[in-house]
Protein backbone atom coordinates (compact mmCIF):
# COMPACT_ATOMS: atom_id res chain seq x y z
CA UNK A 1 0.00 0.00 0.00
CA UNK A 2 1.33 3.46 -0.50
CA UNK A 3 0.75 6.50 1.26
CA UNK A 4 0.97 9.70 0.02
CA UNK A 5 0.89 13.04 2.06
CA UNK A 6 0.65 16.61 0.88
CA UNK A 7 1.83 19.93 2.46
CA UNK A 8 2.27 23.21 1.86
CA UNK A 9 -1.19 24.49 1.20
CA UNK A 10 -2.55 27.90 2.53
CA UNK A 11 -3.33 31.25 2.17
CA UNK A 12 -1.75 33.63 -0.73
CA UNK A 13 -2.15 36.83 -2.18
CA UNK A 14 -2.61 37.09 -6.34
CA UNK A 15 0.82 36.90 -7.60
CA UNK A 16 2.15 35.66 -4.66
CA UNK A 17 3.85 32.14 -4.47
CA UNK A 18 3.75 28.70 -3.11
CA UNK A 19 5.45 25.14 -2.53
CA UNK A 20 3.74 21.74 -2.40
CA UNK A 21 5.21 19.12 -1.18
CA UNK A 22 4.19 15.35 -1.40
CA UNK A 23 6.01 12.54 0.52
CA UNK A 24 5.10 9.00 -0.75
CA UNK A 25 6.05 5.72 0.91
CA UNK A 26 7.33 2.59 -0.59
CA UNK A 27 10.60 1.37 -1.77
CA UNK A 28 10.41 2.06 -5.60
CA UNK A 29 9.17 5.54 -5.78
CA UNK A 30 11.22 6.08 -8.95
CA UNK A 31 9.70 3.43 -11.07
CA UNK A 32 6.55 5.71 -11.55
CA UNK A 33 5.61 9.12 -12.66
CA UNK A 34 3.97 11.63 -10.34
CA UNK A 35 1.07 13.92 -10.94
CA UNK A 36 -0.80 17.01 -9.41
CA UNK A 37 -4.19 17.55 -9.69
CA UNK A 38 -6.97 19.78 -8.16
CA UNK A 39 -10.37 20.45 -7.57
CA UNK A 40 -12.54 23.43 -7.15
CA UNK A 41 -15.68 23.45 -5.45
CA UNK A 42 -18.32 22.60 -8.08
CA UNK A 43 -15.97 21.18 -10.38
CA UNK A 44 -14.18 18.23 -12.04
CA UNK A 45 -11.09 17.38 -11.12
CA UNK A 46 -8.58 18.32 -13.25
CA UNK A 47 -4.73 17.69 -14.21
CA UNK A 48 -2.06 20.21 -13.51
CA UNK A 49 1.35 19.02 -14.07
CA UNK A 50 3.04 15.20 -14.17
CA UNK A 51 6.80 13.95 -14.19
CA UNK A 52 8.05 10.57 -15.23
CA UNK A 53 9.90 8.48 -12.87
CA UNK A 54 12.99 9.27 -13.90
CA UNK A 55 12.47 13.33 -13.49
CA UNK A 56 13.57 13.81 -17.18
CA UNK A 57 10.59 14.87 -18.57
CA UNK A 58 7.22 17.11 -17.14
CA UNK A 59 4.13 17.91 -18.41
CA UNK A 60 1.86 20.92 -17.99
CA UNK A 61 -1.80 21.63 -18.22
CA UNK A 62 -2.16 24.89 -20.19
CA UNK A 63 -3.57 26.71 -17.55
CA UNK A 64 -0.47 26.69 -15.14
CA UNK A 65 2.30 26.46 -17.75
CA UNK A 66 5.06 29.29 -17.38
CA UNK A 67 3.62 29.32 -14.01
CA UNK A 68 4.06 26.06 -11.76
CA UNK A 69 6.81 24.23 -11.97
CA UNK A 70 6.86 19.88 -11.19
CA UNK A 71 9.85 18.74 -9.78
CA UNK A 72 11.01 15.47 -7.48
CA UNK A 73 14.00 14.00 -5.45
CA UNK A 74 14.08 10.48 -5.73
CA UNK A 75 16.61 9.92 -2.41
CA UNK A 76 13.65 11.66 -0.62
CA UNK A 77 10.50 10.00 -1.94
CA UNK A 78 9.15 13.66 -2.69
CA UNK A 79 7.75 15.55 -5.38
CA UNK A 80 7.01 18.78 -5.17
CA UNK A 81 5.10 21.89 -7.34
CA UNK A 82 6.39 25.57 -7.68
CA UNK A 83 3.19 27.81 -7.57
CA UNK A 84 4.23 31.14 -9.12
CA UNK A 85 2.10 33.79 -10.15
CA UNK A 86 -0.83 32.72 -8.39
CA UNK A 87 -4.41 33.62 -9.47
CA UNK A 88 -7.73 33.42 -7.87
CA UNK A 89 -8.60 30.58 -10.17
CA UNK A 90 -5.60 28.60 -8.55
CA UNK A 91 -7.94 28.22 -5.98
CA UNK A 92 -8.29 24.41 -4.98
CA UNK A 93 -7.80 21.55 -3.22
CA UNK A 94 -4.46 20.26 -4.64
CA UNK A 95 -3.79 16.29 -4.61
CA UNK A 96 -0.30 14.14 -5.19
CA UNK A 97 -0.87 11.04 -7.32
CA UNK A 98 1.26 8.11 -8.18
CA UNK A 99 0.74 6.59 -11.99
CA UNK A 100 0.25 3.06 -12.72
CA UNK A 101 3.37 3.50 -15.04
CA UNK A 102 7.27 5.66 -15.74
CA UNK A 103 5.90 7.89 -18.58
CA UNK A 104 3.90 11.22 -17.36
CA UNK A 105 0.27 11.32 -18.19
CA UNK A 106 -2.36 13.97 -17.43
CA UNK A 107 -5.25 11.34 -18.02
CA UNK A 108 -6.77 10.93 -14.25
CA UNK A 109 -7.71 7.41 -14.44
CA UNK A 110 -3.88 6.37 -14.99
CA UNK A 111 -3.16 7.50 -11.66
CA UNK A 112 -3.81 4.47 -8.80
CA UNK A 113 -2.79 6.39 -5.72
CA UNK A 114 -4.16 9.83 -4.41
CA UNK A 115 -3.11 12.04 -1.03
CA UNK A 116 -5.74 13.21 0.52
CA UNK A 117 -5.55 16.73 -0.67
CA UNK A 118 -4.08 20.31 0.59
CA UNK A 119 -6.09 23.40 0.50
CA UNK A 120 -4.73 26.40 -1.67
CA UNK A 121 -6.65 29.30 -1.37
CA UNK A 122 -5.42 32.71 -3.84
CA UNK A 123 -7.19 36.04 -2.56
CA UNK A 124 -7.62 38.77 -4.84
Amino acid sequence: QVQLVESGGGLVQAGGSLILSCAASGRTFSKYAMGWFRQAPWKEREFVAAISGSGGSTYYADSVKGRFTISRDNAKNKVYLQMNSLEPEDTAVYYCARGRYIVTTSTRNEYDYWGQGTQVTVSS
